[in-house]
């Protein structure tokens, strides 16, 4: 059985093999560039802490190293919260 469709050719049925009218997928909420920034921003605050705590106890580049791990994991975190309904 051929079910009549609505499609894209000049005719007004079609037999359902040709495409139908395509639908624009709803916007994604989700900003690459906006996510990107959020990283990078969290990192760099979260280093600069690092080395602001390590450079008091006497060693900032310990400092600036643990603040490097606790950014890329805060920086994470923040991007999952901020974009997680965006999928």
């Amino acid at each position: 059985m051929v079910e009549a469709v609505r499609c894209v050719t000049s005719s007004r049925l079609s037999s359902g093999i040709l495409a139908r009218l395509m639908q624009a997928a709803s916007p994604s909420q989700f900003n690459a560039a906006g996510a990107g920034g959020m990283l990078l921003g969290v990192l760099v605050a979260c280093v600069g802490a690092g080395v602001l705590v390590g450079w008091a106890a006497g060693s900032a580049g310990i400092g600036a190293l643990v603040g490097a791990v606790v950014g890329i994991l805060g920086g994470i975190f923040a991007v999952y919260r901020r974009y997680r309904d965006a999928f």
